[in-house]
């Protein structure tokens, strides 16, 4: 069994060690210090950008993912603690194999795999939860300056715009106290014109979603300039008007009149649920009250940004209730057609959204089967982006369930509800 002193070494001696170590050697330093704990054979496991399967990290340099594993997240004990966020455990050639999320917050990366003599007692335990939570934290730390992680999730090439895109996005799930929010995207290897965007600041919750004209690598490049200078006004202070003409002007300014982005800029206000949006030639956001009530949120939209049509910036308000859920999508989710030309059309996509939470699942894995389920829809291939965030509000620090082992109490969480 591993004690505390066991436990604590080797959390020091990995930490101190990956300061200065790249990516490829973290399956080294992973089996080396783990099995000085008793934690034996090792391996930590990453998803793909389409969360299709998990790919062994094997330090194999440019070649990180020749020889190892690849297990299929929807057909494997591994896929389903990646699906779940839940830790598994499995007799295993006279001892216990253990699977473990591999968590950054509550962005899904992956899966740790250990093995142990004898079923864990609870100081064992806690070092395995201690262990997935620092590969957690060195796979996000080593993963920006890593092509070898980058190949390694990805099953074939990527296109210019796509990298574009997904260098810049944040990551897809974030929760805290008050706040859940989720998104997908795809084709994720050809994505071009769509983006989302969040970021929190204070009690406010910024939101975007982006939808810029053409599939080409110039739709790339002015949602890109829609998003930097989305972010670059507020983090100056500039309300969502003054955002929306910045935009707009940096669009003519580069591309005068002859590319042009749809958008919904949206602060959610988190102490009191006041959600403020401006909608720009865009789908309206859906409303989904008590896991089953849906809305669209009306507001008098202003032109597309780059157009200069003259249209007004109309600033609109909705209060929401603790448990509300906002959707942001454009339009290659509810138009994907199937071979008779029938669309996916808003009513299956938000019946799926309602149905997903109803099943107990968590919101970034209702946005992963979504986004199959129009994929398929689609016969595997989609001709437009399609792109949606989810926004869950949990109510003010007064109302909101409070922090468990298990996550957040209630419907959602930033760890049962991943």
């Amino acid at each position: 069994m591993t004690s505390l002193e066991d436990c604590a070494r080797m959390a020091h001696a990995l930490l101190r060690a990956s300061h200065l170590s790249a990516f490829e050697e973290l399956p080294g330093l992973l089996t080396r210090h783990a099995g000085e704990a008793g934690l034996h054979r090792a391996r930590v496991y990453v998803a793909d950008i389409q969360e299709q399967v998990l790919r062994e990290v094997t330090g194999r340099g440019i070649d990180a993912g020749t020889g190892g594993q690849e297990l299929r997240v929807d057909a494997t004990l591994a896929g389903r603690v990646f699906r779940s966020a839940r830790s598994h455990s499995v007799p295993a050639d006279g001892g216990v194999q253990h699977w473990l999320p591999v968590l950054d917050g509550t962005e899904r990366l992956g899966a740790l795999r250990v093995e142990t003599d004898q079923e864990p007692d609870e100081k064992t335990r806690t070092a395995m939860e201690d262990l997935a939570s620092l590969m957690g934290l060195f796979l996000v730390s080593k993963r920006h300056h890593s092509d070898s992680y980058a190949r390694l999730t990805r099953v074939r090439p990527m296109s210019v715009s796509a990298e574009m895109q997904w260098t810049l996005m944040p990551p897809r799930t974030f929760a805290n106290r008050r706040v859940t929010i989720a998104a997908a995207m795809e084709p994720a290897y050809a994505t071009a014109g769509d983006a989302f965007d969040y970021a929190l600041a204070g009690d406010t919750a910024h939101l975007a979603v982006f939808d810029a004209m053409g599939h080409d690598t110039s739709a790339g490049l002015t949602a890109n300039l829609a998003m930097a200078t989305c972010r670059n006004q507020r983090r100056q202070g500039s309300g969502l008007a003054e955002a929306r003409d910045a935009i707009e002007a940096t669009l003519l300014e580069q591309f005068a009149r002859s590319r042009y982005a749809t958008a919904v800029l949206a602060d959610l206000d988190l102490e009191s649920g006041l959600l403020t949006w401006v909608n720009c030639g865009h789908h309206p956001p859906v409303l989904i009250r008590g896991r089953r009530w849906t809305t669209h949120l009306d507001c008098p939209p202003s032109h597309p940004m780059g157009t200069d049509l003259g249209l007004p910036t109309i600033l609109c308000q909705e209060q929401l209730e603790p448990g509300d859920q906002l959707l942001l999508y454009t339009d290659g989710i509810v138009e994907a057609r199937d071979a008779r030309g029938h669309e996916f059309g808003r009513d299956r996509f938000v019946d799926f959204v309602i149905r997903g939470q109803a099943n107990g699942l968590a919101a970034p894995e209702t946005l992963r089967r979504l986004v199959r389920a129009v994929l398929e829809h689609h016969d595997g291939h989609l001709n437009d982006d399609a792109t949606v965030l989810l926004c869950e509000w949990h109510g003010s620090t007064e109302t909101a369930p409070p922090v468990q082992d298990e996550g957040v109490s209630g419907a959602e969480s930033p760890v049962s509800a991943m």
